[in-house]
């Protein structure tokens, strides 16, 4: 699924529009049609309805729902915001759609009715009360500057009260991507956002979580057949997509077919990482695995993870010298093994020797972060996985999520490598520039080792010799989805690192179904 910038979705429209062929406000009452429908099966007829309507296009699309709900006989109370007197075409021939059926409705005796108020000057606020529902169209896509002034005043009373609130498309007030230079108390504070045919990318942002709420993205049917119409870096991955790049295993499949992969991991006190990293990436679907790790791990690590063959370094207790990878199919490097001194110069022998596909994790991503000049000398095409500290290790601190995003493209495109940015939404930035966010996952997740259990995930699809864009995407997805089954059967609090690992075969089944 693409995700588009505001000037690309006014494209989208305007191709629609000519080619379907359908009028602009025929489409605005199609989305109108998508968003009353979903309020409707959410919120009962008893539920007062307060539309705030702007004098734009999501004005009209607000008038548009103020009439349908008012025809569901809910009780609707609208105040249109005309104060420069200049309304959009489609919200004109909206308004007067609404006067003409509130015209009916009282000539016909209606024990619901439209109360509908159009400010031009002075506001006098509705009291607005728990039990109400706002429904929030003052602005949308089309907003290029912060709000002030009069609509801020709105916005700061409707975020005031305790109202649920409903936004139509994008909340008022929130530009679509970059929010750096916005007035974040400005900004609609909506418990729901229902946007119309393509997600946003400010959604996908930690810090505009407050804003959105919960989101759900309405199809109506906006054509761009084939990528004909807009060319975007930004993607959310879908379950069809991913289920198309799982690879069938042969009938003659075994261990000497299924990838060799070996795994660098744990130092003293840090074993846990390599067992969590090693019990992944045998569960999912590599036919052999060493791990490499220090003699003080060996006796927990051969009586945790049977199945892997140890690697003993020459130092008992950190990796400290690198060996020779050429019998390995794939390559990860990076838990618990430490920053000491032996270590640095380990692992950077290490990189630079090794000519398997390579992920880079936890520990070896600080190692570069404190030797930053290192950074080009990363294998073309290997995939590191920070979490955010690690991340400003490579990047250096950002004032928000969309710098931190761009910046991150810019070094997987100078360096031709794949980066994972992990979180919610986790998103898969790779050398050509493109983000891939991912569905999957839930804050459950947020506990020690996921990460370990991600690498060693990757580590495993590598090995068996999925590209590298599959393994990252693939390995991401399944991540997560491991993680929500897990959630779904326990409980998010209660959830830790394996526990995604002993739900990663249900993932890879429930992804093989129907496929």
């Amino acid at each position: 699924m693409k995700i588009l910038s505001a000037a690309q979705l006014k494209e989208v429209d305007d191709y629609t529009i000519e080619h379907e062929p359908i009028s602009s406000t025929n489409l605005m009452e199609r989305a109108s049609l998508a968003v009353a429908e979903k309020i409707r099966a959410r919120w009962n007829d008893d539920t007062p309805i307060k539309i705030f309507a702007g004098p734009g296009n999501n004005g009209g699309d607000a008038l548009a729902i103020a009439r349908m709900l008012s025809e569901w006989n809910y009780k609707v109370y609208v105040y249109l915001f005309n104060t420069s007197e200049k309304l959009s075409p489609d919200c004109q021939i909206n308004k007067q759609r609404l006067i003409d059926f509130q015209s009916v409705k009282q000539h016909t005796f209606s024990t619901r009715n439209i109360e509908f108020i159009e400010i031009t000057s002075q506001f006098i606020p509705p009291k607005l009360e728990s039990n109400d529902l706002v429904v929030d169209g003052l602005f949308g896509t089309g907003l290029s500057r912060p709000l002030n002034g009069g609509f801020a005043s709105v916005v700061k009373y409707i975020n005031a009260a305790p109202a649920t609130v409903v936004s139509i498309d994008v909340p008022s007030g929130l530009m679509c991507e970059d929010n750096t230079y916005n007035v974040m108390n400005h900004i609609i504070k909506a418990n729901v956002t229902y946007t119309i045919q393509y997600p946003k990318l400010a959604f996908f942002f930690a810090e505009n979580e407050a804003y959105v709420g919960e989101w759900e993205v309405l199809d109506i049917g906006i054509g761009d057949p084939q990528n004909e119409v807009t060319q975007t870096p930004y993607y959310l991955t879908e379950r069809a997509e991913v289920q198309s790049m799982l690879k069938p295993r042969s009938k003659f499949a075994h261990k000497g077919s299924m990838g060799h992969a070996v795994l660098i991991a744990g130092k003293k006190g840090m074993a846990g990482a390599a067992i969590l990293g090693a019990r992944a990436c045998l569960r999912s679907g590599v036919g052999k695995l060493t791990v490499r790790t220090p003699d003080c791990n060996a006796r927990i690590l051969q009586a945790s993870v049977p199945e892997a063959v140890l690697n003993i370094d020459v130092d008992p207790n950190c990796f400290s010298q690198s060996f020779d990878t050429h019998e390995y199919d794939a390559m990860a490097i990076g838990p618990g093994i430490g920053t000491d001194s032996y270590t640095v110069q380990a692992f950077i022998e290490q990189i630079s020797m090794a000519k398997c596909p390579m992920v880079i994790d936890a520990d070896a991503l600080n190692i570069i972060g404190s030797h930053r000049g290192w950074i080009a000398q990363l294998p073309r095409r290997c995939i590191l996985t920070p979490h955010k500290k690690e991340l400003f290790g490579l990047i250096s601190t950002t004032r928000n999520s969309y710098e931190e995003l761009e910046r991150t493209r810019e070094l997987a495109v100078r360096q031709q490598i794949y980066i994972v940015i992990k979180g919610a939404y986790s998103a898969v930035v790779t050398p050509e520039g493109n983000v891939f966010f991912n569905p999957t996952g839930n804050p459950g997740m947020a506990t020690a080792g996921s990460g370990d259990v991600l690498t060693g995930i990757i580590l495993a699809l590598l090995a068996q010799a999925y590209p590298p864009d599959a393994a990252v995407r693939l390995g991401v997805y399944l991540h997560g989805l491991a993680g929500d089954l897990a959630a779904d059967d326990l409980c998010e609090e209660g959830l830790i690192a394996s526990d995604i690992v002993n739900y990663l075969p249900k993932a890879f089944k429930a992804l093989k179904a129907n496929h």
